[in-house]
């Protein structure tokens, strides 16, 4: 440090000034707490305002990263677009021609459970993208495994499709050579007892006594037996749900447990139970439900004896039963 002179007015005459340790120590603290504000000063703008190479990189791989997420997101989107496609036809056409229940779209659309199940990617700057594309990612896993699970049993009914085709009720249960008329259809008709307007649950076939009735598909006998209403009657159960019942017969041709094929002789033509003519009153059941019969005569009509039948059967008249 240099010399310090003070003129004495006194003596007019330059004197040396000599420091006291007071006003070396001040000297030093100022320094000092000049150097710690300043270096503060460059701190601060450092971090701030000035990235170091590092940071820089880390910066860039972060911008990186958010690109491809919402790529990803994008990405996930449009596959969730074909799955609902596949989705679609999986339940509009596949499992319409095996005649399976589609899949109920609150199953298909589920996520997984857990509540804080994202509670790890919460309090990041993209946090809201990063736990949405991941449960984006998630709900398209679920809907892959879904639909993995539902063509495998579109597969093995695939399989079973010959099966299948040979049990579903597809032809008359009496042959269109032996008919003298089909009396009357499914739909409201007026009973022929009673004479008011009932529902007609089957199809009537009038035809002689003792014409031959056939199984419209393999199955297996469940019910032989004499009921009041539907007199002497078969009910063969086909499996996949249908099961088909054949009243008003004369003669019996089978037993309960009886394993039959399509086109067998079942029975004969009657006029028993609640009958007012000789003739075959015919239904077809689905999962308990009964189904209009003139949808499953496709395997044995030409296409202008079904557009006659469904004339027929449509005709407003009066039941025999």
């Amino acid at each position: 440090m240099g010399i310090k002179y003070k003129y004495n007015t006194q003596t007019l005459s330059y004197e040396k000034v000599e420091k006291t340790t007071k006003d070396r120590l001040v000297r030093v603290l100022s320094l000092v707490v000049s150097g710690i504000f300043f270096a503060g000063i460059t701190w601060f703008v450092s971090q701030n305002y000035l990235a170091s190479p590092k940071e820089r990189e880390q910066k860039r791989e972060l911008s990186q990263l958010k690109l491809q997420y919402n790529l990803l997101n994008k990405r996930v989107i449009e596959m969730q677009k074909v799955m609902e496609d596949v989705q679609y036809r999986d339940d509009n056409i596949y499992r319409v021609i095996f005649e399976a229940e589609p899949i109920p779209s609150n199953f298909r659309k589920s996520g997984r459970g857990g509540v804080n199940r994202y509670r790890n990617l919460e309090g990041y700057d993209n946090s809201k993208l990063v736990i949405e594309t991941t449960k984006r990612l998630d709900q398209l896993e679920k809907r892959i495994y879904v639909q993995s699970k539902s063509f495998d049993d579109v597969y093995n009914m695939a399989m079973q499709k010959e099966l299948m085709l040979a049990s579903i009720p597809a032809v008359q249960p009496v042959a269109n050579k032996d008919l003298k008329r089909m009396a009357s259809g499914y739909g409201k008709r007026i009973h022929p007892v009673y004479k008011t307007e009932m529902m007609h649950w089957g199809m009537d076939f009038s035809a002689t006594i003792g014409t031959e009735i056939y199984a419209t598909g393999n199955g297996v006998v469940k019910i032989v037996k004499y009921q009041k209403g539907y007199g002497k009657h078969v009910v063969i159960n086909h499996g996949y749900g249908y099961e088909t019942y054949y009243a008003h017969m004369s003669k019996f041709n089978v037993r309960v447990g009886q394993k039959i094929k399509r086109g067998e002789v079942i029975g004969y033509i009657g006029n028993t139970g609640t009958s007012t003519a000789p003739h075959l009153h015919y239904e077809v059941h689905k999962n308990g439900k009964k189904l209009n019969p003139v949808n499953y005569y496709f395997n044995d009509l030409s296409p202008e004896e079904y557009d006659k039948m469904l004339e027929l059967s449509a005709a407003t008249n009066q039941s025999f039963d």
